[in-house]
């Protein structure tokens, strides 16, 4: 069943912003799926609201994957976000409750056997782009609130679905997207990735499993790991960790800081 070799989440480990400390009544939490499920479902997430008294916006950055989510207050409201290569703001107002499913690179286009590149850039209403799969779920999620119950539900449903499809992906893209992840996103295209594809072959593979070329991803990849960088370190400043994520200088560093944050590294990390 195994679709992408050994990556799980010791390889790649997409990271979104956390809640601000200065919105307590604003709670982010992810599950990990079932085992076999590693390869293709990163996480489980679910961003609730208590009593707001002001509206509320989530900031999402670019991470490689493709999510789909349902509004809990409504759950027959269900979406799909494509891979993005660029920050995204959603105004979620005072009250809400969202429980979504983070897929690995290229997992959703396996699974579903949808063009990845149509959904770049975009949020679409699930039901139009995968209609009979976000049917059943929206019924399985009908009433329920327990997230560790919602984990259950999506485990067995993929654990069912990944048993009963074949995939046939070609090994060279995985081994791609493989290496792009160890390497953090610093490696060179065609002289470190040998998959005996051309460029312009692994382009077209991973704008329509992935949703955006290889340049872009490594990109992506390159900006996640400044953040699990910054995360784990003990000081307030990112000048000495921007050159450790492969950044060779800070006006290239600020550059894709302000187009996948939306914000300057200071306007960001001094908020």
């Amino acid at each position: 069943m195994a679709m992408i070799e050994t990556f799980h989440q010791q390889t790649f480990t997409p990271m979104q912003p956390t809640v601000r400390p200065a919105d307590p009544f604003v709670s982010y939490t992810e599950l990990k799926p079932a085992f076999a499920l590693t390869d293709f479902i990163y996480c489980y997430w679910r961003l609730k609201s208590g009593n707001l008294i002001s509206p509320f916006t989530y900031r999402v950055i670019p991470d490689g994957c493709i999510d789909i989510f349902f509004d809990m207050n409504n759950v027959n409201d269900s979406s799909v976000m494509g891979c993005s290569t660029s920050y995204s703001s959603f105004d979620l107002g005072l009250s809400f409750d969202y429980i979504g499913i983070r897929f690995m690179p290229a997992a959703f286009t396996c699974l579903f056997g949808i063009d990845a590149s149509l959904l770049a850039n975009k949020e679409e209403n699930f039901g139009n782009v995968v209609p009979g799969v976000s049917k059943q779920l929206c019924q399985l999620l009908e009433g329920v609130r327990d997230f560790s119950l919602v984990k259950e539900i999506f485990d067995q449903y993929f654990l069912k679905k990944t048993a009963e499809q074949k995939f046939a992906v070609d090994p060279r893209l995985h081994q791609a997207i493989l290496k792009i992840c160890k390497t953090h996103g610093g490696v060179h295209l065609e002289r470190e990735i040998d998959t005996g594809l051309s460029p312009r072959q692994l382009r077209r593979l991973f704008d329509f499993y992935v949703g955006t070329s290889p340049k872009m991803f490594c990109r992506i990849i390159r900006f996640q790991y400044f953040f699990h960088l910054l995360a784990s370190s003990d000081g307030p400043g990112y000048n000495k960790l921007l050159y450790d994520a492969g950044y060779y200088d800070q006006p290239h560093f600020v550059k894709d800081f302000k187009s996948f944050f939306g914000l300057t590294p200071s306007e960001a990390l001094h908020s």
